[in-house]
């Protein structure tokens, strides 16, 4: 669990590109509020996986998106249903599902197309959010968690400075 963050706390102190770590931010919690039991989901985390996106901050908030995913069900149950339920739509559904392998996206799921639909129309805005604060990180909050006395204090106890140099290392 520390790899990742300490990837994180790298990229955004480094020149990476904030785009990625950006990038990455956002699709890490599109992907943590999708249940996790369809098809769909893998395929979108295979498909991500081959993204040039920064790993840690991926890994990071898919974890995020997983721990507040539960309390949001209720609303892409409400989403969801609003989109399945539609009169115009439903023999566009059948047909889509109809096609083999769909069915096990489970798209057909109130709160599998709730979560899609909101993870779609979500994903510029955090996109845009995560790279506001990557910036806001690199010009004035990174060079002032440097200074604090107790974070410089931790990093002199020689485990933590083994783990880091092992983090590096990797």
């Amino acid at each position: 669990m520390f790899k990742p963050i300490a990837k994180l706390l790298k990229a955004l102190s480094s020149n990476r590109d904030p785009g990625a770590i950006a990038c990455a931010f956002a699709c890490g919690i599109v992907l943590g509020l999708m249940p996790k039991d369809n098809a769909l989901w893998y395929i979108l985390f295979i498909f991500i996986l081959f993204m040039r996106i920064q790993r840690g901050a991926f890994t990071i908030a898919l974890i995020v998106g997983a721990l507040i995913a539960p309390s949001i069900d209720p609303l892409f149950h409400h989403v969801g249903y609003s989109i399945l339920s539609r009169e115009d739509m439903r023999d566009t559904y059948a047909r889509i599902l109809d096609i083999p392998f769909v069915s096990f996206t489970r798209l057909n799921n109130t709160v599998v197309m709730g979560s899609f639909a909101c993870g779609v129309i979500a994903y510029i805005p955090l996109y845009v959010l995560s790279r506001f604060f990557v910036f806001v990180w690199r010009r004035y909050i990174g060079n002032l968690v440097r200074k604090i006395k107790f974070l410089q204090m931790i990093k002199q106890i020689p485990l933590v400075e083994k783990i880091s140099a092992a983090i590096q290392e990797a």
